[in-house]
């Protein structure tokens, strides 16, 4: 719902700490969940984001980092058998990162985990939904084409 005036300099403080300390549970949850996995954080996002096969510069962007760096995070990956590059079907000068089957297992176990709890599992789907809606808003109010339903937006480094 649109307000009839800027936001001020209290209510945008407001929100800014309760983005920021938002961002500090999820960071805190991940952490957590981590745990007991032979995975960095950067290795934990990867195989997050590896629920389905993706190219180095898709991994990336998900990532929010340049491609060298996605590179050596699943270079780490693969030799612990847990990605594999293979041959893109319609681009052949691109390698797709697929889970292998050890990989699959390790990133169900980890979604498990990270489906417990975390800084949103007291909210409704509707509070979630709304809560939502309300950030791709913040975010995308002046590139909306940036956000497809189901999407995150791109980042501004692309």
């Amino acid at each position: 719902m649109a307000t009839d005036h800027p936001p001020t300099e209290d209510d945008t403080r407001r929100t800014r700490a309760l983005v920021n300390e938002l961002a500090r549970r999820f960071d805190a949850h991940i952490r957590s969940c981590l745990d007991g996995f032979d995975l960095t954080r950067t290795q934990g996002g990867a195989l997050r984001e590896l629920g389905e096969p993706l190219t180095m510069r898709e991994l990336a962007a998900r990532m929010c980092c340049e491609p060298p760096n996605a590179s050596y995070v699943v270079d780490r990956m693969e030799k612990s058998g847990w990605v594999e590059r293979r041959p893109h079907p319609t681009d052949r000068r691109a390698k797709r990162l697929v889970l292998t089957p050890s990989g699959t297992e390790l990133r169900e176990r980890l979604m498990a985990r990270l489906a417990r709890g975390g800084p949103l599992a007291h909210l409704s789907g509707g509070e979630r939904a709304a809560l939502e809606e309300a950030l791709l808003r913040a975010v995308c109010e002046d590139r909306p084409q940036d956000t497809q339903e189901g999407q995150t937006p791109k980042s501004s480094k692309e």
